[in-house]
């Protein structure tokens, strides 16, 4: 009876060191297998390139221009607008009573190059420019640290006057390098080398072209709202004039863009906002207004990417 037990103990024990064995060789596949498939991973990303987006929601900080562009087949329409200088007193509802306005479309021929047309009412100013991003930040495979755009502009005012003011002599143009950096989700920074050639400076003595840097920022305080500014340093400015200073807020509502701000600039174009600003912040030469920003796809694109 006990040599009965004894084989059956004995039989008992092999049986289970083989099912423990087998188990044990299962386990380890399983784990390789894993082990496989996150080496296989890590091979991905080490392949991939991780771009920045939305570095900032709009293509404009208050006046100036971003980074962004728009995707492709996708159509901005925007609605610029400034009311008068809060200083001007209850008489005139703190500048409420007083408004200059700027329309425009952007176009996005590729996701990398947008085209924009504009008209304001200061001076009753057309615009037309070009953009086109020329870096993206990125890591991964590509390492790039910054993203770069290059934004070209015509400018010809229309207001009447003198009758000898040719159509030549009412031009100007404007050539940036926007240089950006996304440093995490929350924080942005933009500065902006600049070049407005005026071909009919207002005195013999002032240069025809005039060179500024401007620094912008957004901060986002929450997921759709955020807070911005811009500032343009002129290094050779027209006699009169002050250097461009604004601040707002960026709310974001599916595919509006709704902009708030204060600023000391009256016109919105190049050479109206960064030359010719007359603005004093101490003096509470002020304006309050807002930027409306609507997009439509026009046509969808297998690789358009929008940024908004």
């Amino acid at each position: 009876m006990i040599k009965k037990y004894f084989v059956c103990f004995i039989a008992t024990t092999i049986i289970a060191s083989l099912n423990t064995t087998k188990a044990q060789d299962s386990t380890k596949k399983a784990t390789d297998l894993f082990a496989d498939l996150d080496n296989e991973s890590k091979k991905v990303d080490a392949n991939a390139t991780d771009y920045s987006t939305a570095t900032f929601k709009s293509t404009r900080i208050v006046n100036g221009h971003t980074i962004e562009t728009i995707g492709k087949y996708n159509l901005d329409f925007r609605i610029s607008h400034r009311f008068g200088y809060l200083n001007s007193g209850g008489y005139n509802l703190f500048g409420l009573d007083n408004a200059t306005m700027r329309m425009s479309l952007d176009y996005g021929v590729s996701n990398r190059l947008l085209v924009g047309i504009g008209r304001s009412t200061v001076d009753k100013e057309y615009d037309a420019y070009v953009k086109y991003k020329l870096l993206r930040q990125s890591t991964g495979k590509v390492n790039m640290p910054i993203s770069v755009s290059a934004v070209a502009t015509a400018m010809q005012y229309t207001l009447k006057g003198s009758d000898d003011i040719s159509f030549t002599n009412r031009m100007s143009y404007s050539y940036q390098l926007l240089i950006a950096r996304k440093f995490n989700d929350n924080i942005s920074l933009q500065l902006m080398p600049t070049l407005v050639h005026i071909n009919l400076v207002p005195l013999s003595k002032n240069d025809n072209n005039l060179y500024s840097l401007g620094v912008g920022g957004r901060v986002k305080i929450s997921k759709r709202v955020a807070i911005t500014g811009e500032y343009y340093h002129q290094f050779n400015p027209l006699d009169g004039t002050t250097n461009s200073l604004s601040f707002g807020v960026d709310i974001e509502t599916g595919g509006h863009v709704f902009q708030l701000h204060f600023t000391n600039s009256t016109g919105m174009t190049d050479r109206s906002f960064i030359t010719n600003t007359t603005g004093d912040w101490g003096k509470g030469d002020v304006h309050f207004g807002f930027n409306i920003s609507r997009l439509f796809v026009l046509k969808k694109s297998a690789s358009s990417r929008s940024s908004w």
